[in-house]
């Protein structure tokens, strides 16, 4: 009776603890149906990790196929369409009388009625890349209507359903796993390493320690009983992942807790995340450990710089051991349908040598403005740009490369991230003819981006949201433009579409415009691969002049002229 009552106070205790830190939420239960009309089986789940985003809503597996139908999945009424080359490619919100949106994405087709409509909107604008807005009573659905047909459109990699719930108007995306929807659950989270930080430092000028993970179900320890720390602050992050019933799918975690001697001092819950805040994942990840080969590792403390936030904790997050006793840790993973798991161990402070390594640059931290000046580069970064502190170095040489116009300026590290953009400014170094076409170049490796510039005298000014080299370029090179396998006044009866290629120097198109017989045509784009136009009532049968244009960044327009037969 006595090992009873003590264990029912440890576990009100505990759940009380959680309860402090993560009220329960309570969203109904039965007012979304499945948006397909097949089982529910997830490739992704709400709050998941991606480069740069947490995924915000439901990845549906559509058994690997395009064109099945997708179904309104509570009464309402569709009031926004979005068209795009990547992110959504096709999507359609619903606003629902009970103050949600439901919103759809990757589609192959709207269903008809709604295709039509659209399409004649793309044709009063002039653009195919829309984000349209519905009148209220235009197409008013119910629950189960047919609304469209999935695809693989966007920034999709397989064919898939893209599924969110929001709130309206705020617009912000709740987890759908806690609207009661058909998906089948009773795997708790699995995790697989644990990563030890010290809090008093910056978490990007350390090297935290990692240990594997042992056990399977719902109990995990590390391969030592006790860890011992040279820090008298810490922190942990945790790699590991969820998945659900008949999936063997690594998805996201959608809840931790940290406890200290059966205190809750910190977590983390995946239940309601803005688009506005989604970049925030570099700060809920060890960014620098990911970016540099390694996993993610979930951090369960929260960094400075980390406004409107996931997280949830008590004083500062930390785990103090200053007392240098052992600490009974445990770390209480669950995911939306209450399953759990718990990872557990003891923490002990233990003096060591200390290790000052210095740091080159000038030290900036978060919530502040500051910048750094030199005879002809400034940066500047605002009190939104840093999570944590970093000292940010700075070099620069000389670049004998035909098209560029400065120096070659690094700018502190790619393996920290930004939140939001730094301003840099360079100044010419060599005379040009024209600075309209001049662009600021940044790049990592593989990765780059130009942008046009505002000019101030000699001085160049653009905003970036990366660490890494910078120059000024020039760019009077058009884009080229292809149309393979269609020559000159081809007879095209027997075609279905025509395919446009689009090449630029710099991999940027800033505009692509097409018109037949002197009338805007509608070509779509799917991932900037080929510009399609599928052969419609907007080409009759005859001889035809099809003219394209093309812009790039800095103003160059290339051109083609097809004429043909259909």
């Amino acid at each position: 009776m006595r090992f009873i009552s003590l264990y029912l106070i440890f576990f009100f205790c505990c759940t009380g603890a959680a309860a402090q830190l993560f009220p329960p939420v309570n969203y109904p239960k039965s007012e979304f149906r499945n948006p397909l009309s097949i089982p529910i089986s997830l490739s992704a789940n709400f709050g998941e990790l991606r480069s740069n985003h947490y995924h915000m809503g439901l990845d549906i597996r559509t058994q690997q196929r395009v064109n099945l139908p997708v179904h309104a999945a509570a009464d309402g009424y569709i009031y926004k369409i979005k068209v795009e080359p990547f992110g959504f490619g096709q999507a359609v919100y619903i606003r629902h009388s009970n103050g949600y949106v439901s919103l759809y994405a990757h589609l192959n087709a709207f269903y008809p009625a709604l295709a039509a409509w659209v399409k004649k909107k793309q044709y009063e604008l002039e653009r195919w890349d829309v984000f349209l807005d519905v009148p209220p009573g235009l197409f008013p659905v119910k629950k189960g209507d047919l609304i469209a047909y999935s695809g693989n459109m966007g920034g999709s990699l397989g064919p898939h359903l893209h599924f969110e719930i929001r709130e309206y108007p705020e617009d912000i995306n709740l987890n759908p796993m806690l609207f009661g929807l058909p998906i089948p659950d009773n795997k708790p989270p699995v995790v697989r390493s644990l990563a030890v930080y010290n809090r008093n430092k910056s978490i990007y000028e350390q090297s935290p320690d990692f240990y594997p993970v042992k056990g399977a179900g719902s109990n995990y320890h590390p391969d030592r009983s006790t860890i011992y720390t040279a820090s008298p602050n810490v922190g942990f992050g945790i790699s590991g992942f969820d998945t659900q019933t008949g999936s063997g799918n690594p998805n996201g975690i959608y809840q931790a807790v940290i406890y200290d001697n059966q205190e809750a001092v910190s977590g983390f819950r995946m239940n309601h995340i803005s688009y506005n805040d989604t970049r925030g994942i570099n700060a809920h990840i060890d960014y620098r450990t990911r970016e540099t080969g390694g996993p993610y590792y979930q951090l369960l403390f929260k960094l400075p710089g980390y406004n409107h936030s996931i997280y949830q904790q008590k004083d500062a997050g930390y785990i103090r051991l200053e007392d240098g006793k052992p600490h009974d840790i445990r770390i209480e993973l669950k995911d939306a349908q209450g399953n759990s798991s718990s990872l557990r161990f003891k923490v002990q402070y233990k003096p060591g040598e200390k290790i000052n390594p210095v740091y080159e640059g000038k030290m900036f931290y978060p919530a502040m403005i500051d910048g750094y000046e030199t005879d002809d580069c400034a940066f500047y970064l605002g009190e939104g740009s840093l999570y944590d502190s970093v000292h940010v170095a700075y070099q620069a040489r000389e670049v004998n490369t035909a098209n560029v116009v400065s120096r070659l300026h690094q700018i502190g590290t790619p393996s920290v991230p930004i939140q939001d953009s730094i301003t840099v400014r360079i100044k010419l170094t060599k005379p040009v003819a024209d600075k309209n076409k001049v662009l600021m170049q940044w790049f990592d490796k593989e990765n780059g981006e130009v942008k046009k510039v505002q000019w101030q005298g000699d001085w160049a000014t653009a905003a970036f949201r990366n660490f890494g080299s910078f120059q000024l370029v020039t760019d009077t090179e058009p884009p080229s433009i292809s149309i393979p396998a269609v020559a000159e006044n081809a007879n095209l009866q027997r075609s279905s579409r025509i395919a446009v290629l689009v090449h630029d120097n710099f991999k940027q198109i800033k505009n692509f415009r097409a018109t037949l017989d002197g009338h805007w045509l509608l070509f779509s784009n799917d991932k900037a691969r080929a510009f399609i136009y599928h052969f419609d009532e907007h080409c009759s049968p005859g001889k035809h002049e099809l003219s394209i244009t093309a812009t790039d960044e800095a103003g160059n327009v290339g051109e083609k002229v097809l004429h043909f037969v259909r």
